[in-house]
């Protein structure tokens, strides 16, 4: 088969469940070791300690987002080789990662300034290294994920999260300050880089050819101002929270969003990771994509609400019993912010339908619905109710925008309202259901560590039950999905 050639349909399907298998895999690792990493460092470090590694991680986040190229994106989504590409894509990333180091540098004190934290400026020289280094990382690597090879990238990946999670704890026992956050993520992009050159052998060498470098800017140019806008409404509330409320309340609001927004962050992370490039394959092909994309919408469902019902019932009880008494403040927080990342975790599964068919401004515009929104009430509602004041506005820019991404799916898709509707319906009705049976059990019982884990057991096995009568009664079909999955797995 050439190289500029479509894969079948079969060995497509193969590759996209043996690939989400492995991204899976990297995800639940990655997650149950950055799990035991959170609790233990929450309980060693304060609050003010994250928020000192967040202005600083904000500063990197900004100046990333509104120097990206989106040329990653352009060369996962072309049919043709891309190799010729490599060299001016690597040649722009170093070039940017040098850049970005010295003006991370040098205006660190202004930063540190912005959110009246002069001890922030050491902090961010020091992360400031990390620029450098994702700049010179290996293009190579992409093609773990254009070409569905999702095995490699969870060695790689795993490589750096052991790193970090062995010298942040290590560190975090013996200095007990910000330090140890920061050596372990300097140490775990450092293993990044080394590894890129080992896990791959492409050889990138500095070249920089005009054509190709506008070509890849023509696609990546609005993939960059899609990214801006998801920077803004995603990173704008921590900014405003920093600087209005302090840094102690900035590390309390972080490692909210955090733990709430699994759903959004690590499960549509593992789908959207397999069905961008899959995807792309079938942008010329609307019933093929139709198809993709429902069963897409009704896995992230079928797995989203569940873990953000469980995250919003047992927030409180999970925060005292892990991370510990001088956490509680951000509760509140946490349980709207848990429901943003639910309705986020659907508009997700929409992006990389509009980047596949080339709509990539739809996505762009309906992010500056978003941002316009949460421009408008963050002030007067943070001021008002603080941390509790900032997640609201987050919940209600994104549900609103949220509506958006939905309507053009379904029109670009041509999906019916009432197939998009089952796939999220169902699942929302199963989770309050089995929400109020662990209300009811928790007023009845109380809670300590072994009620909690009784807790998480009866809401798994009762969202499964619901899920079975819903599908027998109602032809739901999550059933069916599995063990279409499971057959194409094995047949590997």
């Amino acid at each position: 088969m050439k190289p500029t050639d479509p894969p079948s349909p079969e060995s497509l399907s193969k590759k996209v469940v043996r690939g989400g298998m492995w991204v899976f895999a990297l995800r639940f690792t990655n997650r149950s070791l950055g799990f035991i990493r959170t609790i233990i460092l929450a309980r060693l470090l304060a609050p003010e300690d994250f928020g000192l590694l967040g202005i600083a991680m904000l500063a990197i986040a900004t100046l990333e987002t509104f120097s990206q190229t989106g040329f990653q994106a352009a060369l996962i989504r072309k049919k043709e080789n891309v190799e010729s590409f490599l060299d001016t894509a690597w040649t722009v990333s170093a070039v940017r990662g040098v850049l970005l180091f010295f003006i991370l540098f040098f205006s660190a004190p202004m930063v540190a300034s912005f959110f009246n934290s002069p001890q922030a400026t050491v902090v961010i020289k020091v992360i400031a290294v990390s620029t450098l280094l994702s700049g010179f990382r290996n293009i190579g690597i992409i093609f773990f994920q254009k070409d569905l090879e999702f095995n490699k990238q969870f060695s790689y990946e795993l490589s750096a999260t052991l790193v970090d999670l062995t010298i942040a704890i290590t560190l975090a026992f013996i200095l007990r300050n910000v330090w140890a956050l920061v050596w372990g993520g300097l140490a775990a992009n450092f293993v990044r880089v080394f590894m890129s050159y080992i896990f791959h052998p492409y050889r990138p060498r500095v070249r920089l050819d005009k054509g190709e470098f506008k070509e890849l800017f023509g696609f990546g140019k609005w993939v960059v101002g899609s990214g801006i806008l998801v920077f803004l409404v995603t990173q704008g509330d921590d900014i405003f929270v920093g600087k209005m409320l302090g840094v102690t309340a900035l590390g309390f609001y972080q490692m909210a969003y955090l733990i709430s927004n699994l759903p959004a962050t690590e499960i549509t992370h593992v789908i959207s990771q397999v069905t961008f490039p899959a995807y792309s394959k079938m942008q010329n092909d609307i019933p093929k994509l139709r198809e993709a994309y429902l069963k897409v919408l009704q896995i992230t469902a079928f797995l989203s609400f569940p873990i953000a019902g469980l995250i919003f019932v047992l927030a409180p009880d999970f925060t005292k019993i892990f991370l510990g008494e001088k956490w509680m403040p951000m509760v509140p927080a946490m349980q709207i912010l848990v429901l943003a990342g639910l309705v986020r975790s659907i508009a997700a599964t929409t992006g990389h339908v509009f980047y596949a068919v080339k709509r990539v401004r739809i996505d762009t515009i309906l992010q500056l619905v978003r941002f316009v929104i949460l421009a408008l009430l963050i002030y007067p509602f943070t001021v008002k109710w603080g941390l509790l004041g900032a997640a609201i506005v987050v919940l209600l820019s994104i549900f609103i925008s949220n509506i958006g991404f939905s309507f053009m799916v379904i029109k670009i898709t041509k999906c019916s309202i009432v197939d998009f509707t089952k796939t999220i319906i169902f699942p929302l009705i199963n989770t309050i259901m089995v929400g109020l049976v662990i209300l009811g059990l928790k007023n009845t019982m109380g809670i300590g560590m072994l009620e909690f884990i009784m807790f998480v057991c009866v809401g798994v096995f009762g969202y499964f039950i619901a899920v079975y009568i819903s599908d027998k009664c109602f032809d739901y079909g999550p059933q069916a999905l599995i063990k279409e999955s499971l057959k194409a797995l094995r047949s590997i």
